[in-house]
């Protein structure tokens, strides 16, 4: 039997536009069969841009209610879940009223201003007995999966130093949820942010997290910019995390890249010697913000409030990290921003 989720969709922008476009691609084209998607509604702050949305992304499909309000569309029994694109600052206030609501909620990255704003919506959640998770996409698509399994299987040893650059979301669970770190939080966090003058806001902010809590040894450098483009000219941009025994770097852009190369070594009179080296490509049709949504139908169908992919834990995880970085950084977000504190 396929289960057929049917979604409201918040939010008519760019974002939205991506999650719209894969949701309706045929599910047999990624061999999944056990579940299926249908776009119930669409919620703007008008009927005009909803409907704009419809016929623009969605093409016309008259089953689709366009309404020009977010409650209008929450109030629809015709729709199981919400998927949140609007702005991060207004992600509590509108996950909530999901919540409330009785709905499923996928909500985008990240998932709210604070920790403290993400504790409060999971025990909305929890309340409710809704399923909640936050739209990191990228921990669904095949080419995460694998490296995954490739990372946490010791066929490399355990990790010793992850990088990654890019101007966005990081991802550091390489670190935290390899089996030899027991789920330990980060030991330290260091981060140093550098404002632009134009505006106040963030420019280049670089952060450190170490973790050697459990069995694990090991440091996580990332950096991200608004202001440099860490795309190609061989600047070697992307993700590289060294093991013991081998590495595997995964190519740009890191949000949605589309292969990764593992290179295996051994010692040869003390000293490494590449012996294997193997680049892994992966195809499918979409950009690939429909496996996150496979993930949400499945676990919905199953009565979960939570994803065991990416878990509330995970979500709080990089929520605090972020208000560390951002405390050490000196960067304060404006007043009224943070609706939990």
């Amino acid at each position: 039997m396929v289960s057929t989720l049917r979604w409201g969709i918040i939010s008519t922008g760019k974002i939205a536009e991506a999650f719209a476009k894969d949701l309706v691609v045929d599910p047999k084209t990624r061999d999944v069969q056990d579940v299926a998607h249908k776009i119930a509604a669409v919620g703007s702050r008008s009927v005009d841009s909803a409907q704009s949305f419809i016929d623009r992304i969605l093409g016309g499909d008259k089953d689709i209610k366009a309404y020009g309000s977010y409650a209008e569309l929450y109030a629809d029994s015709n729709v199981d879940a919400v998927y949140i694109g609007t702005p991060h600052t207004f992600h509590y206030e509108n996950a909530l009223n999901g919540i409330k609501s009785g709905k499923h909620v996928l909500c985008e990255k990240p998932v709210t201003s604070n920790a403290a704003e993400l504790r409060s919506l999971i025990a909305a959640a929890k309340e409710k007995n809704v399923f909640f998770m936050e739209a990191l996409w990228t921990r669904f698509q095949p080419l995460a999966l694998e490296f995954k399994k490739i990372s946490e299987s010791g066929i490399l040893g355990k990790p010793l130093v992850l990088h990654a650059d890019l101007s966005g979301d990081f991802d550091i669970q390489t670190l935290f949820e390899h089996p030899s770190n027991k789920l330990s939080k980060p030991s330290s966090i260091t981060g140093s942010i550098l404002k632009t003058p134009i505006t106040g806001v963030d420019a280049n902010t670089t952060f450190t997290l170490n973790f050697s809590e459990a069995e694990l040894s090991a440091q996580a450098a990332l950096s991200c910019s608004i202001n440099a483009n860490s795309f190609g000219g061989g600047s070697g941009a992307g993700v590289t995390i060294r093991y013991e025994r081998g590495s595997i770097h995964i190519g740009e852009p890191i949000y949605c890249p589309s292969s990764f190369t593992v290179t295996y070594l051994d010692k040869e009179n003390g000293k490494n010697r590449v012996v294997k080296e193997e680049k892994r490509f992966f195809e499918y049709v979409g950009v690939g913000w429909h496996f996150q949504a496979d993930e949400v139908a499945r676990c919905v169908r199953d009565g979960k409030i939570e994803s065991d992919v990416w878990t509330h834990q995970k979500s709080l995880l990089q929520m605090e990290i972020f208000d560390e970085v951002r405390r050490q950084g000196g960067y304060v977000l404006p007043p009224g921003v943070e609706k939990v504190v």
